[in-house]
């Protein structure tokens, strides 16, 4: 049968590249909030304002950013989950009240029905009516729907 050969790629293995400490600290100031800017990031961090912003373009930097904001965000989770139940039981606002249970009722996959569906016209029509009828078609009452003027 056909076996699987692994490609050998004949050059050297790649490094893994390093985040340094102050760009770490930098990175981890930012997700936190405790630096509002990159500039005030990468002052308390000891780096320029420009280093910090070429490194963020980096791959293997922008890897640990998202990694990072990944934690920091599950970690929010619960909070964020009390916060929304404490909403829901004290808010003033019933219109506050209902957004929250909506979104709740959401997330566990309960929705609202779709109310922009096809919408039907019974019993009359707007617009104008086409005539599309030949002069040898069978005689067919002919509505006239010329707007009359206002002052009658």
């Amino acid at each position: 049968m056909n076996e699987l050969v692994p490609l050998e790629t004949g050059g050297k293995p790649t490094k893994e590249r390093r985040i340094s400490k102050r760009l770490r600290h930098a990175i981890d100031l930012l997700t936190s909030g405790e630096a509002k800017t990159k500039k005030a990031a990468a002052e308390k961090a000891g780096l320029t304002r420009e280093r910090f912003s070429r490194a963020l373009k980096e791959s293997h930097v922008q890897e640990y950013l998202a990694h990072q904001t990944r934690v920091l965000l599950a970690q929010a989770q619960g909070r964020a989950a009390g916060v929304l139940l404490t909403l829901m039981d004290e808010a003033r606002s019933e219109h506050v009240k209902r957004d929250i249970a909506v979104h709740v009722l959401a997330i566990n996959g309960h929705r609202p029905p779709d109310r922009n569906g096809p919408v039907f016209n019974v019993g009359f029509s707007v617009g104008y009516i086409i005539d599309l009828s030949g002069p040898n078609d069978a005689a067919r009452p002919l509505v006239d729907v010329t707007p009359r003027p206002a002052d009658e």
